[in-house]
């Protein structure tokens, strides 16, 4: 290939026009700085240094002198609202849908800045009228997360199921988890209110959404024995060994009333050991050693509690063979059997936990709804110290 003399014209020419094009920038950017106010600038800096009070209060200034920073507005808005001051956020995003001048795009941004803080203040009706006027629109998802939050904190669980269901359509994502717990929901409200055969359907949709919803057979055997089925009460119980064994230490009491009900302890109780044998738990063993004790009597007890010990040793294992054995040794050794029983006892207090595997929260009863994270079965129906046990 020649080279063309030529190109070397056209070299200066592309640098000129580089130059050009630099100066241009340059100067609308000098010019567009010098329209800024001073004290856009001064917070700025107050935020380069870590003065966030500082740094509202410069830019609130720009705000006054120049009302048509809506962006200003929103950034201003979105900071109160972080730090506590809802009224001044409120006030602000107010201000901001009530412009004439906002564009539609804007008017929604701010009618979803404004629904924030009025969740935020606690103001659930007023937030769930403004996320509601932005479904169908390109925030509804952000608006419909915030919808099943509202309603599930106000139990409104119909709305929450539905809501779901729009979610679950918008991101792809599965919620039929959550929306069987939704349905658990409006049947235990049911059930609470004796109106069995109106939670009858709620748990037969929560098994159809999710199979392993352990949640739901054991409201089932709750609502038969409610109305005086045990049969199909234990039924309904033990179908949760399928779903997952670690939940049954839940029903075990309830299991074992039933059995004694029906005026056939030693099958339940023989049902029981069968579980503590293949599921290691102290929840079962507690169950099972109240159940020996009344059939067998305390040595019968002991040597049950004995087993389960060499079998998984654990402390609250040991706490419950102290137990079972003051029962056994004479009144003049029981006081020295209490005090070592005592202390081991303050050491199990922190082990008898619930912990959620999501945030860590601990708590001493077992919850399907974790109090801090909000997440849904997140708890293990295992003790603090069960975790490492064989299942």
């Amino acid at each position: 290939m020649e080279f063309e003399y030529w190109w070397l014209l056209a070299f200066p020419l592309f640098f000129g026009l580089g130059w050009l094009a630099a100066r241009i920038d340059i100067k609308q950017i000098v010019s567009e700085s010098r329209a800024l106010p001073g004290s856009y600038f001064k917070g700025l800096n107050f935020l380069l240094n870590e003065q966030p009070d500082k740094a509202i209060e410069a830019f609130i200034e720009v705000v006054k002198v120049d009302p048509q920073t809506i962006e200003l507005h929103f950034a201003l808005g979105g900071l109160f609202r972080r730090r506590g001051e809802v009224e001044r956020a409120i006030r602000m995003h107010q201000n901001l849908a009530e412009r004439p001048d906002l564009g539609a795009a804007q008017r929604r941004q701010a009618v979803f800045e404004l629904a924030q803080d009025y969740l935020k203040a606690g103001l659930l009706d007023r937030a769930e009228e403004h996320f509601s006027q932005l479904l169908g629109t390109d925030l509804d998802e952000q608006a419909a997360s915030f919808l099943l939050e509202i309603y599930q904190q106000e139990k409104e669980w119909e709305k929450a199921i539905a809501t779901a269901g729009l979610l679950e359509a918008h991101t792809g994502q599965s919620r039929q988890k959550e929306i069987a717990h939704f349905e658990c929901e409006v049947a235990s409200r049911e059930i609470m209110q004796s109106r069995f055969d109106a939670a009858r359907p709620h748990l037969t949709q929560a098994l159809a959404r999710h199979r392993l919803c352990v949640r739901a057979n054991m409201l089932s055997g709750d609502l038969e024995e409610a109305l005086g089925n045990d049969d199909a009460a234990l039924g309904a119980w033990k179908r949760i060994e399928s779903q997952n064994p670690e939940f049954l230490p839940l029903v075990a009491e309830r299991m074992l009333s039933a059995y004694r009900r029906l005026g056939r302890v030693e099958e339940g109780l023989t049902l029981l050991k069968g579980y503590l044998a293949r599921y290691a738990s102290i929840d079962l063993l507690n169950v099972a050693f109240q159940a020996e004790l009344e059939t067998a009597g305390t040595e019968s007890a002991y040597r049950l509690v004995r087993e389960e010990l060499r079998r998984n040793p654990t402390l609250l294992g040991l706490d419950k063979l102290l137990e079972a054995q003051m029962l056994e040794v004479p009144a003049a050794r029981r006081p020295d059997l209490e005090l070592v029983k005592n202390l081991v006892h303050q050491h199990t207090r922190s082990l008898a936990m619930y912990r959620c595997d999501h945030c860590g929260f601990r708590a001493r009863q077992f919850y399907w709804r974790c109090p801090a994270c909000n997440g849904w079965e997140t708890y293990s129906p295992r003790r603090t110290e069960e975790k490492g046990l064989a299942k």
